[in-house]
């Protein structure tokens, strides 16, 4: 089993990728295999809603001059994931928003059905702003969410303060610990004949009389 988490921070080795860790303590001491892919400092264009994805049917964005596609391809294989941001003005990175509108759109279906976690890093505040935004695509998507016990966050400035944040790093250890059991779970449902729901065809509908 994997389980591929997103860093949507421009620092490689930041608060968010501290955070990251301490999920992956946990999944690795469950034998499941954890991949993070950074986002990095390279420019990630937003989705532009030309729909060539969903026109050409190929399961990935027209745009192949960023990270995008190859983070759809690692889909494909994760039984799971975690995406981390930091906060920035009481809201994710517009990097890792540009990432995921483009992921979701273009690669849903490497996404659906397997359950995943939104956590953040902030100074003070706008964590819960943040995780909202996150989480709105894994229910668009029919992904189950991955709780804790309390908000998936973490505070402080620098890694070294997050390390400090003992109630932020047990929420992160409790995040990995239900995510591995969420996978393990619907891996013996499989096992069983339980399959997900059937994917119904979309019906769209708008408020234009």
């Amino acid at each position: 089993m994997k389980v591929l988490m997103i860093n949507g921070s421009a620092n490689v080795q930041g608060c968010t990728y501290t955070a990251l860790k301490e999920i992956e303590k946990e999944l690795n001491a469950q034998n499941i295999e954890t991949e993070i892919v950074s986002l990095g400092n390279k420019p990630i264009r937003d989705c532009m809603g030309c729909c060539s994805c969903r026109n050409s049917g190929s399961g990935k964005c027209v745009f192949e001059d960023d990270i995008i596609n190859s983070i759809i391809e690692k889909a494909k294989d994760a039984d799971g994931f975690v995406f981390g941001s930091p906060v920035y003005y009481a809201h994710p990175s517009g990097r890792l928003l540009s990432a995921m509108d483009r992921m979701f759109y273009a690669g849903g279906a490497n996404f659906k059905y397997k359950p995943a976690a939104a956590i953040v890093s902030a100074r003070r505040a706008g964590t819960t702003a943040s995780l909202d935004a996150i989480m709105k695509h894994f229910t668009i998507n029919c992904m189950p969410v991955v709780p804790s016990n309390y908000w998936n966050m973490v505070h402080g400035n620098a890694p070294e303060q997050v390390l400090q944040d003992k109630e932020g790093l047990q929420i992160m250890h409790i995040v990995g610990k239900n995510l591995a059991w969420m996978m393990k779970s619907f891996e013996i449902a499989k096992k069983n004949g339980i399959e997900h729901p059937p994917i119904e065809e979309k019906i769209k509908t708008n408020f234009i009389r």
